[in-house]
């Protein structure tokens, strides 16, 4: 049975605040532990550009935040969006719940290019 409306918003607003406070909690503990420099491509971050620094967990699981970092990484946030999409397009997203369902598998719009590129012969 879902909850009614007034429920929902108490739900979700606890669940918000729950996940900023435990984002800004490692995040913050991340920054205080490495330079402020993306482990991918070497680029530092200071000042306002600071916020484009973000941590990555090395084992994809957001709840393993070890207090010496040892789970954590920090990357930009374009090599972040890299590190996640490389496992899903190779179909190696491992996810925290076992009864969760499998990613689908990534459509191919070129699969059947050379088919339809093939010269059609007249009938003989």
């Amino acid at each position: 049975m879902k909850p009614d409306p007034q429920r929902q918003a108490a739900i979700l607003a606890k669940l918000q605040r729950d996940r900023e406070i435990r984002q800004s909690g490692y995040r913050e503990r991340a920054l205080s532990l490495f330079p402020h420099v993306c482990a991918s491509c070497g680029r530092e971050f200071s000042g306002k550009r600071l916020k484009e620094l973000t941590v990555h967990h090395k084992d994809g699981n957001h709840q393993s935040n070890p207090n010496d970092g040892s789970n954590w990484e920090l990357l930009c946030i374009y090599c972040h969006d890299h590190e996640h999409e490389k496992y899903k397009l190779a179909g190696q997203v491992e996810l925290a719940r076992n009864d969760a369902p499998a990613p689908a598998k990534m459509a191919d719009p070129f699969a059947k290019l050379d088919d339809l590129l093939k010269p059609k012969l007249p009938p003989q």
